[in-house]
């Protein structure tokens, strides 16, 4: 087992499954914000998922896709954004900090995946830094982070550029001392490579999953950037722990008993994702995962309560 710190709030155990607030409670508050990821640890969760991509002048922000959705982000006047949507690393942190992404668009295919999510105004995109400094205020209970790098499609073959978003976001780690507490998270599996080359220090999460299984609509697609699944030779749990991983974060349902009992043999932890419904919930964590990501962290908690496990 391995002996990274960060791994101890991730890892489950007898009678607990651990909560993951996926882009802090994306079903009842605007996701990766920080007013969103603020109401996740009120609640007592005590680990946290989010993306990071970059802007064009080097400053990595907290959001999920690569171009800002026209579905969640709002000009000075309130107004939706129409057209194409803007690549983020096409725009300065200032152009990006000018827009309010506090509510959905319920006309949109996105808006009405959340229906319950609240509307706000005024939000905006924060930078890793300032989830980072709010993470750090809580001293010895701040939360263990899933930090996941977003690697573009488009610079696949730039690794000078992918390096860089590597370098900035442990610079950002180090500035604030939150080291034992990150876990560097990705589905490009290479990109995991450039982290460990950078950072030792931090341990590496392999997000999965199969490419039988439909994207959700309003989301960039991650498997442009994964590894080859059907050239694979072995188990994704022995593919992981081959490449150096410590964590498997595989799709939930890619999730078996059989699966997740074969990934701790090999001292992987596994953290399932994006787990919503209720069935689904209480089947996840009847595998014997060791964290379920949820856009509900709320009804998790009430899920486990009623199975007779706790997640802290």
């Amino acid at each position: 087992m391995s002996t990274f710190a960060q791994l101890s709030g991730l890892r489950g155990g007898a009678g607990v499954v651990r909560v993951i607030g996926h882009r802090g409670a994306r079903g009842v508050m605007p996701e990766n914000t920080l007013e969103g990821f603020s109401f996740t640890l009120a609640t007592g969760v005590q680990v946290l998922e989010f993306d990071v991509v970059m802007t064009a002048d080097g400053v990595p922000v907290v959001t999920h896709n690569h171009h800002l959705a026209n579905s969640a982000t709002r000009d000075a006047q309130g107004r939706w954004l129409t057209g194409a949507e803007r690549k983020v690393a096409e725009m300065t942190f200032a152009e990006i900090r000018a827009l309010d992404v506090g509510g959905l668009d319920g006309r949109t295919a996105y808006g009405q995946r959340f229906p319950d999510q609240a509307f706000l105004s005024g939000i905006r995109v924060p930078r890793l830094g300032d989830l980072l400094d709010l993470c750090a205020s809580h001293g010895e209970n701040a939360p263990y982070l899933l930090l996941e790098l977003k690697s573009d499609p488009a610079l696949m073959r730039d690794d000078a550029a992918r390096a860089d978003l590597v370098a900035a976001a442990v610079s950002d780690v180090r500035r604030y001392r939150m080291e034992s507490r990150t876990v560097m998270h990705s589905f490009d599996w290479a990109l995991l490579d450039e982290c460990r080359r950078q950072a030792p220090d931090l341990p590496t999460s392999y997000l999965s999953q199969l490419p039988e299984n439909a994207d959700d609509p309003g989301e960039d697609s991650a498997k442009s950037v994964g590894p080859d699944y059907q050239g694979l030779t072995t188990t994704l749990p022995q593919t992981v722990a081959a490449a150096g991983g410590q964590l498997w974060c595989p799709y939930y349902l890619d999730v078996t008993p059989e699966l997740v009992a074969e990934a701790h043999d090999l001292g992987l932890s596994v953290l399932t994702w994006t787990v919503n419904e209720t069935d689904d919930i209480r089947r996840m964590a009847a595998t014997g995962v060791d964290g379920i990501v949820t856009d509900y962290p709320g009804r998790t908690q009430r899920v486990l309560i009623d199975m007779g496990l706790t997640w802290n």
